[in-house]
């Protein structure tokens, strides 16, 4: 429903309070009395309504509804809102895959002539699409050594830099973000901070709480869990002001002529603007939506999601360990467990310990 972030993608305080197993399991979707204990399957095209006024209210944004799967379905919002629930985020939504989650997050905000700030440890069809694809689209890009200094980091950015991106642990090269400092550079320059969370989960790291604006998800590895079905996520902070940089963000902060001239961040406010927008305008026009069917097969994934993490850090540990000690491995590309800083960088961004 366009306006669900407003309705069943803004988080109570119960979900936000619960642990991180307690969320995987309970967050998103509460049954009433009578009603499925399991997520239902919305296989539906399309929604009925008594009255043409009443879809002209959803069209307008004014009515929280459904009315085209292409856009939005319930079973994905209840999905979407587990996934902001566990990353501590305000709304979210599907998409088919993690590429069009990045696509999507990137240019919801920028257009031709934009300029993006990207670590060039990232995930390479994320290069590509970057480097590539929305070149062609006119949106060019600096990419930054993620050991880049502040300074560094300053000197990337141009006057058009709408976007600051990076991975949490890049895959594959394994490289950890420092997203403290990079969140500390894209608001020095007014812009947010997109950090793909594809690799650790909010399970390991909740980039959102080290100062990320925007959070994506290939769901496709870790979340679905069982290489069953391929889709993406993004979810929204809902800490970034857009409107005190108007003049960057026209889309959010100007009214939308192909929608009724809606101004985004004036009608839905920090929490809802970023996935609205990007729900009514690009889902609309580029259909990139994830099936009903894959996003309850994502559910269950998600349901274990908090038990399987841990295990996948232990079993990893347990073969570098087993790697290092043998003479026939000439080379084992690893963080060195034993340097100090490294060890203090992970400490403080991912926390294993409170899965209850």
């Amino acid at each position: 429903m366009l306006v669900s972030v407003t309705g069943a993608h803004r988080l109570g305080g119960n979900e936000m309070s619960n642990g991180i197993g307690t969320k995987c399991v309970q967050a998103g979707y509460t049954p009433g009395n009578g009603e499925p204990r399991q997520i239902p399957i919305v296989q539906s095209t399309t929604f009925k309504y008594d009255t043409s006024e009443d879809m002209g209210k959803l069209f307008d944004l004014e009515a929280s509804g459904y009315f085209y799967t292409r856009l939005q379905n319930p079973t994905n919002d209840y999905v979407a809102a587990k996934i902001a629930a566990l990353e501590g985020g305000t709304a979210a939504m599907l998409t088919s895959s993690g590429q069009a989650a990045n696509f999507f997050a990137l240019f919801n905000i920028c257009e031709a002539g934009s300029h993006i700030v990207a670590s060039s440890s990232i995930y390479g069809g994320t290069f590509n699409l970057i480097a590539v694809t929305m070149k062609k689209m006119g949106v060019d890009v600096t990419f930054v050594s993620p050991k880049a200094t502040e300074e560094e980091l300053n000197a990337a950015f141009q006057d058009n830099t709408r976007a600051m991106f990076g991975e949490t642990i890049a895959n594959p090269a394994l490289t950890v973000l420092d997203i403290e400092k990079f969140a500390k550079v894209a608001h020095q320059h007014g812009v947010p901070l997109i950090v793909d969370n594809t690799f650790p989960t909010p399970v390991n790291c909740r980039p959102i709480e080290w100062g990320a604006d925007i959070v994506t998800h290939s769901t496709t590895k870790y979340m679905d869990g069982h290489g069953a079905a391929v889709g993406g996520c993004i979810v929204d902070s809902g800490k970034f002001d857009w409107m005190a940089h108007a003049d960057k963000f026209p889309g959010l902060c100007t009214p939308d002529d192909s929608y009724h001239g809606i101004t985004y961040a004036e009608k839905f406010g920090k929490e809802g603007a970023f996935i609205t927008k990007a729900t009514a305008q690009l889902m609309r026009d580029f259909g990139c939506i994830q099936s009903p069917q894959n996003a309850f097969l994502l559910n269950l994934g998600l349901e274990s999601l908090h038990v399987r993490m841990p295990r996948h850090v232990e079993n990893g540990l347990a073969v570098a360990k087993f790697l290092s000690e043998q003479p026939e491995v000439k080379r084992l590309h690893i963080q060195d467990l034993k340097a100090t800083n490294i060890m203090k960088s992970l400490r403080n961004i991912f926390q294993m310990a409170d899965v209850a």
